[in-house]
């Protein structure tokens, strides 16, 4: 019997690979998407609601949107609304995934509120190598586009780039492969699970006292 599972989706390329993974497992089926919001926007990403639905419905699964009243608000706060949010979603599922990479706390905290609700949770990618998934990660076609970076940690030259090897390679070396530390983040535009792409247009960099987003205007192409 498969295990109905819901995937958190931030818009990037850590939820594209935990929905391809899952989508290849056999024990799983991936029966939605959620994403947590403010203002029509996902936090750290700045990816507006209306692209994420793009995305959600190239890979022809609902999609659960989550507002939150701020970027970050009280922990309790937060995971009443994750669990209201799936709770009255009217979708029929065993367990969440996560596209978390590394070993630090997050797993315990996760598991704390989501399986309190009654769910599993499900970690694809916890405990691998960062330069290990980025390599799969571009070794699969997953067209990636940094959309945020955080000035503090990384140059905002990097913003609007699209993720290779060759910007990882130019990456300074603190700086995660994967930008697990919150260097940057990331928007999927098109990847093996898409039936079709996200085409950006306008694009325009908008620098903040810390962060660099990119803005721009989204389109659909499909196959």
């Amino acid at each position: 019997m498969k295990k109905k599972v819901i995937i958190s989706w931030s818009s990037g390329k850590d939820s594209t690979l935990t929905l391809i993974r899952l989508l290849e497992n056999p024990d799983y089926e991936v029966v939605a998407l959620y994403t947590t919001h403010v203002a029509n926007e996902v936090p750290f990403q700045v990816t507006p609601l209306s692209v994420v639905q793009m995305q959600a419905d190239l890979v022809d699964l609902p999609l659960i949107t989550i507002e939150l009243p701020t970027v970050f608000p009280a922990n309790n706060e937060y995971q009443s609304l994750v669990i209201t949010g799936l709770k009255e979603c009217g979708i029929e599922f065993d367990s969440v995934a996560f596209g978390d990479m590394f070993c630090n706390g997050i797993v315990d905290y996760r598991k704390s509120y989501i399986e309190k609700a009654g769910w599993d949770c499900v970690f694809p990618l916890i405990g691998q190598s960062s330069r290990d998934l980025a390599e799969e990660i571009i070794s699969l076609g997953i067209k990636t586009i940094l959309v945020t970076t955080d000035g503090t940690q990384l140059n905002n030259q990097f913003c609007g780039k699209v993720y290779t090897r060759e910007l990882i390679a130019q990456l300074p070396i603190e700086v995660d492969p994967c930008g697990e530390n919150g260097e940057f983040h990331s928007l999927v535009v098109s990847a093996p699970c898409f039936k079709g792409s996200i085409q950006l247009s306008d694009m325009q960099i908008e620098k903040q006292q810390r962060f660099t987003h990119l803005r721009y205007n989204a389109s659909v192409l499909q196959n």
